[in-house]
């Protein structure tokens, strides 16, 4: 039985603790938030502590699972590691790249398990649309985004990252990295561009933003992200990549509630598009945003039993955040980031 502290119970926190509370080969020991209480019927019995490290030292849990606000995640995940447990935390791994290789460094280090939550990489309509991209061949075109009308709670809450993390890297590592499996080479150059759209975000901060990447194999890649009440629900998720023999494309899309959790990963089928022969593949049966968390869960339980070789994972992990930084870098200065220096 593997004993579990959960850290932070927002969207994604309060999912992985249902994940953990169902699963039989799981025992959640605690669970952290700021309030120190949790509203939902199934997590009740579990002791809920405001502070981090006393919960930590309390608890001795075999693995945590972090899904606090992205400007913890390294410090976090490093004292757990310290302590001998496993660690799960959500993307981004960290608000740097220093940070986040210091949190790898530690995984080496100290022979503790890291998974980072990079959802796409459980959802298999999502690993259907990589292995039929990869089958087409470069270089590709890479056409991403996913812009959110949100309002209400949902904004309030992307008000609250943005006082750490702009849209472009918050979002933009799934996507990046789905990228970078498909065209497996490193990235080159990197150019973006972005503006603050609201009086309720601080001074330097975006709420929208673009950047278009350069691949060492000659692929290139464009992504978008806005969050806020002003954000056109017209063409908000677009998923393209196009190569020199074809293209695959999501086709659920431009149907309206951009900010639905279950709407950012739903496929629901693939138009595949070779010159004169256009194939579509349905993709019934899609997992929810729950049963997406499950796998995750049940992924890093079964990566700690295993011992499943994780390095490649961490590697990816640290390079799809490098890219988003290098944009969110160039969006801030205006000047365009060459990733071969680095």
């Amino acid at each position: 039985m593997t004993r579990v502290l959960i850290a932070g119970l927002g969207n994604m926190g309060l999912s992985h603790a249902l994940a953990h509370h169902h699963h039989p080969q799981a025992q959640i020991v605690g669970l952290v938030n700021r309030s120190g209480v949790t509203d939902h019927p199934d997590l009740q019995a579990y002791p809920v502590f405001t502070d981090f490290h006393a919960a930590l030292e309390q608890t001795r849990p075999d693995l945590v699972v972090i899904a606090t606000y992205s400007d913890s995640h390294a410090d976090f995940a490093c004292a757990a590691m310290a302590a001998g447990a496993h660690v799960f935390v959500e993307k981004p791994l960290a608000t740097t790249v220093a940070d986040a290789r210091r949190v790898v460094d530690c995984a080496t280090r100290t022979g503790r398990k890291l998974v980072v939550g990079y959802i796409l990489r459980h959802h298999p309509s999502w690993q259907r649309l990589i292995a039929e991209a990869r089958a087409l061949g470069g270089p590709y075109v890479f056409r991403l985004n996913l812009n959110q009308q949100s309002d209400g709670p949902t904004w309030e809450t992307h008000k609250a990252l943005m006082q750490t993390t702009s849209p472009i890297v918050d979002c933009g590592v799934h996507y990046v990295d789905v990228m970078c499996q498909i065209t497996d080479a490193p990235p080159v150059r990197v150019n973006g561009i972005g503006l603050r759209l609201s009086d309720e975000i601080a001074p330097d901060m975006y709420n929208y933003g673009q950047f278009q990447v350069v691949f060492a194999d000659g692929s290139v890649g464009w992504y978008e992200a806005g969050w806020g009440p002003m954000m056109s629900e017209t063409a908000f998720f677009v998923k393209d990549i196009i190569s020199p023999n074809g293209a695959v494309s999501i086709t659920d899309g431009n149907k309206g509630a951009s900010d639905d959790v279950d709407g950012h990963t739903r496929v629901g089928g693939l138009l595949v598009h070779r010159p004169g022969n256009d194939t579509l593949i349905e993709l019934a049966g899609e997992p929810g945003h729950q049963q997406l968390c499950d796998t995750e869960q049940a992924y890093m339980l079964r990566a700690i039993a295993e011992d499943i070789d994780l390095t490649r994972h961490m590697s990816d992990a640290v390079q799809s955040l490098r890219i988003c930084l290098a944009a969110d870098h160039s969006i801030r200065t205006g000047a365009p980031v060459d990733l071969r220096e680095d």
